[in-house]
């Protein structure tokens, strides 16, 4: 007799147990800040997304509240079947102008906002070309549009240049994320703008975890490269990490939003965002443009927080972001050291694979312009003191 269902995965679910991959979810009491409560423990959290520290600004939970009050819970429908609010509406034309392109489009999720763009863009007979760490919202959206995909050597253009000149007929649609999520690295899109100028390829960035963070005005790694619509024609952002709130949009040309609400089935086939997130959103982008010290203390974090762990002499990815990969390599070793900071109060991303490749275990540092240096100094410390204790256990 064959195994049953639960048997089956009962018995996939213990393999993954067993090659120290298994993932578990914590259960967080408090709001969303630099210190939380988790499993009923009072932490400093490193692992947030909340990069200028907006999740909780008092005034974007009053324009959300004040949101609820106006419009309701939900936004009851469909952006296409009345379901697209006036303060949807006006979010879309701040973030356009935010972004400098002549539209932009509001997406549910940033994995929709993915899934949806490369579908619409793309079909069976055109080819998608592929940073080989991007996103998995990306590498999925490439994946169901029926085109060819291929994954060029990460940031690597000559690869990418190379590719793109050996492929003829069909669209060739060119995807990278702005700043790597697991990485913190970040694309070089000067260089892959003026490629895919030469062999007409359409350049597409999902900068979720630059929006806010880069530039001058927070615009992101589009605005810090200086690349227009015409340079850069499909520029994807999320709502959930510098603007603290949710959602995504893609902004561009009118006949590229156009394309999308005809063609993007996770656009058209989904309910809207409630219009009070909308309206919560829209008062974060008003802070974050403002409020550039933000962005100045995290910049001055990141620059704290490396120099403490170079001098632990232990290894860090090259990244200028808020997200600081430290290296351990060793997939028991990283969920251990994850465990014993928890312990000692902080929240710290033990990453493994299939996250990550192979042999590329890491602790994912996230900062926050909500941070104090003497946390930050702190975490320093008891990633040291975690490894030392780890080390006399024989691991």
């Amino acid at each position: 007799m064959s195994l049953s269902m639960d048997q089956q995965l009962q018995k996939r679910l213990a393999q993954r147990r067993a090659d120290n991959l298994y993932r578990q979810r914590h259960l967080l009491q408090s709001a969303q800040n630099s210190i939380v409560q988790v499993d009923g423990k009072t932490c400093v959290a490193f692992c947030s997304n909340d990069y200028l520290g907006l999740a909780s600004h008092p005034a974007v939970i009053d324009s959300l509240r004040r949101g609820v009050e106006t419009y309701g819970v939900g936004s009851g429908a469909s952006h296409l079947i009345y379901g697209h609010s006036q303060e949807h509406h006006a979010l879309e034309e701040e973030l356009a102008a935010f972004t400098g392109r002549p539209r932009a489009l509001l997406f549910s999720t940033g994995y929709m906002a993915n899934l949806g763009t490369i579908r619409a863009l793309v079909d069976k007979g055109d080819h998608v070309f592929e940073d080989r760490l991007n996103h998995a919202s990306l590498l999925d959206g490439g994946l169901a549009s029926n085109a060819r995909c291929q994954r060029y050597k990460h940031l690597d253009v000559s690869d990418l240049a190379r590719r793109l000149a050996k492929t003829e007929g069909g669209r060739k649609l060119v995807v990278t994320d702005g700043v790597f999520s697991m990485d913190g690295d970040v694309a070089p899109l000067v260089e892959m703008a003026a490629v895919c100028r030469q062999y007409d390829g359409w350049l597409m960035v999902d900068d979720a975890h630059g929006f806010g963070v880069l530039g001058e005005n927070g615009g992101g790694l589009a605005e810090q490269c200086q690349l227009d619509v015409e340079e850069l024609p499909i520029l994807m952002g999320t709502l959930g990490k510098g603007f603290g709130t949710f959602g995504a949009f893609v902004a561009g040309s009118e006949a590229l939003v156009d394309t999308l609400i005809q063609y993007a089935r996770t656009y058209i086939y989904t309910t809207a965002l409630p219009p009070s997130v909308a309206a919560a959103t829209r008062i974060s982008l008003k802070i974050l443009r403002r409020e550039s010290w933000r962005r100045e203390k995290l910049q001055s974090l990141v620059s704290r927080f490396r120099q403490g762990i170079a001098d632990l002499g232990l290894e860090l990815m090259d990244s200028s972001t808020p997200i600081q990969p430290v290296l351990l390599k060793n997939d028991a070793l990283c969920q251990k050291v994850g465990e014993r900071l928890r312990e000692k109060g902080f929240l710290v991303g033990a990453i493994r694979p299939p996250t990550v490749p192979v042999g590329s275990a890491r602790l994912r540092v996230t900062l926050c312009a909500e941070h104090t240096e003497e946390q930050v100094d702190a975490l320093v410390d008891a990633i040291d003191s975690s490894l030392t204790e780890l080390q006399k256990e024989g691991l």
